[in-house]
């Protein structure tokens, strides 16, 4: 792979959007900050510009809040990221509650840490925070069946500086020093002129109901994780008769559906499933909005 050199931007981009909150003057305030890293496992780096108001308050109590910032809060998280707590009084921005370290912890917050300020670190125009984690809070609605954290659930927002742009997270593409033994998402292709929106719609035969759902699942996994060109796979079927299943499928061209009917796991498919298709009906479809992409993921 060929590459350009560009300079020497920092671009270790994009990065997590937290709200740091802080005790200032008497008085409860928060800023909006991108440049939080990780020290080790129990260490925070927090990078702030010297400018801020917020400094003050976090050299003066050596303790703040890391709340992570979800995109139902991301307008007033944007929000105090844009004006200045030495001139707006921005204590009742966001509902909150004292934390157990004494630090300010926002209430629609999904994921909230008390830390305690260890270090301060200065370069040119900004304290750098070294921080230890001393409480982890987070919402019942982000934690598994183990009550650890997941991340789909999460979806923490990130932070893109060359163009200041909030991203969105939640995909998983593959599982740490396992993907020889469990398959990850491949990389997709972009939707091109001739790429393919089609609904298929089936019935199937009901005594094979079970069989046929087990055989769709799977040649849907299988596309989804291993073909650039299937972008889309969903499948449902009718609350009232669940015999009938509509697939909304999305290719990225003519070449990538031709590919995929040729593959080896819808040939399978194809073949197993034949004698239990009562009726099939495909029926090419055209995106009224063409911009509002669409692309579905397995966990």
């Amino acid at each position: 792979m060929e590459k350009k050199l560009i300079g020497n931007k920092l671009a270790l981009y994009p990065m997590p959007l937290t709200v740091i909150g802080a005790e200032v003057n008497g008085r409860v305030n928060w800023l909006l900050v991108a440049h939080v890293g990780i020290i080790g496992h129990d260490r925070l780096l927090i990078s702030m510009s010297q400018s801020h108001y917020t400094n003050q308050g976090i050299k003066a109590s050596r303790k703040l809040s890391v709340n992570l910032v979800s995109r139902e809060m991301l307008p007033t998280a944007d929000y105090v990221g844009s004006v200045s707590g030495a001139e707006v009084d921005k204590s009742q921005v966001f509902a909150h509650h004292w934390g157990g370290n004494g630090t300010p912890i926002i209430d629609c917050s999904p994921l909230t840490m008390e830390c305690r300020v260890v270090d301060i670190y200065e370069t040119e125009g900004f304290d750098n925070f070294i921080c230890e984690i001393v409480h982890t809070y987070a919402s019942s609605e982000v934690l598994d069946d183990r009550g650890r954290l997941d991340y789909t659930r999460l979806q923490p927002v990130l932070f893109e500086f060359p163009t200041y742009a909030y991203l969105a997270t939640g995909e998983v593409i593959g599982r740490c020093l396992k993907l020889d033994r469990e398959p990850s998402m491949c990389a997709k292709e972009p939707m091109s002129a001739d790429g393919i929106v089609r609904l298929s719609k089936i019935e199937v035969y009901p005594e094979y109901l079970s069989q046929y759902r087990d055989y769709a699942s799977e040649v849907g996994e299988i596309s989804l994780r291993t073909e650039p060109g299937v972008l889309t796979m969903y499948a449902v079927s009718e609350q009232e008769n669940p015999c009938r299943i509509t697939i909304l499928e999305t290719y990225a061209s003519r070449e990538a559906y031709e590919k995929h009917i040729a593959s080896p796991h819808f040939q399978r498919y194809k073949r197993e499933t034949l004698h239990m298709v009562k009726s099939l009906e495909l029926t090419d479809q055209k995106p009224l909005n063409p911009q509002n992409c669409l692309r579905n993921f397995m966990r």
